[in-house]
């Protein structure tokens, strides 16, 4: 685990040989999580389109008639097919006007054929209703429709679209179970390469900020401290009144200085200490209130 490693810390001289410049050593750091980085966002740019695609085609599963899928709900013997001259409408009906319906859906224009329309299904809103007629009429049907508030769904009934829609889920399902396995391996091995990475950049930080800060020959001790968080105050005070004497600007941090920035360093005086401090975090999944 992550304390475990951070306490048991030893500088990889494989990965990271000391005999390489700071630079040398920052840079191969810095190339080495810049691939995994690059290929996180390839495999979870792939992974997250690809759950997308599937949640769009299961969206399309459920919800209003207006918006599903209508291919699970109709039967081959609902449509009227092979016909030169007739076809078969699927129309949205609200539940307000199925009485509407069923008393003058065969007077919206002529030639539509008589007792043709059947209730499909329904929800909580809404009835899916067929309807048959001529070919020549469907536009004018569709315009007088909408008009009376009736949505003519565009669907064309063919076994072969069908089946391959429904293969469709099952592919991207099956893709989904494949990609997910291996992304979360790699990113249980990459998380790890990354965050050795991580506290190899703290322990060049700790050494760099060092010999800057107290100069040459190199003589200073690092140490790795873990308080809960109720006395980390106390400590803070135990570790000013130890180390107070190294650095006597350190003295003027505090309240009143939140907002002066030391020019270089990149954080505020009240992070300034007379000692070299990093945080280390190791609570990756702690939850922000």
């Amino acid at each position: 685990d992550l304390p475990s490693y951070i306490t048991r810390f030893q500088w990889d001289i494989a990965k990271y040989p000391i005999k390489q410049s700071l630079r040398n050593i920052a840079d191969i750091i810095s190339k080495q999580v810049g691939q995994i980085d690059a290929d996180l966002k390839t495999k979870s740019t792939a992974y997250n389109n690809l759950k997308g695609n599937l949640q769009n085609l299961e969206k399309k599963q459920t919800g209003s008639l207006l918006t599903r899928n209508l291919a699970d709900l109709v039967k081959k013997e609902h449509f009227i097919l092979d016909s030169e001259y007739l076809t078969t409408l699927l129309v949205i009906v609200p539940k307000s006007s199925f009485q509407e319906w069923q008393a003058n859906y065969e007077k919206i224009t002529d030639m539509i054929v008589p007792r043709s329309s059947q209730l499909i299904t329904q929800d909580s809103e809404y009835g899916l209703y067929t309807v048959s007629l001529f070919k020549k009429v469907v536009e004018e049907f569709k315009l007088h429709a909408r008009e009376r508030k009736f949505i003519v769904r565009d669907f064309t009934y063919n076994e072969e679209e069908l089946a391959a829609g429904k293969n469709e889920i099952t592919k991207l399902v099956t893709d989904k179970k494949k990609q997910f396995g291996p992304l979360v391996r790699w990113l249980k091995v990459n998380f790890s390469e990354c965050f050795c990475a991580w506290i190899h950049v703290k322990a060049l930080r700790v050494f760099v900020e060092s010999v800057l800060r107290y100069g040459l020959p190199v003589n200073f001790q690092a140490i790795l401290i873990h308080p809960h968080k109720k006395t980390a105050k106390r400590l803070r005070d135990v570790l000013h009144q130890l180390y107070g004497h190294l650095d006597s600007s350190a003295a003027l941090s505090g309240a009143n200085t939140d907002s002066v920035d030391i020019p270089g360093l990149g954080f505020g005086q009240s992070e300034y200490y007379p000692y070299v401090y990093y945080k280390i975090n190791v609570d990756m999944i702690e939850q922000k209130v």
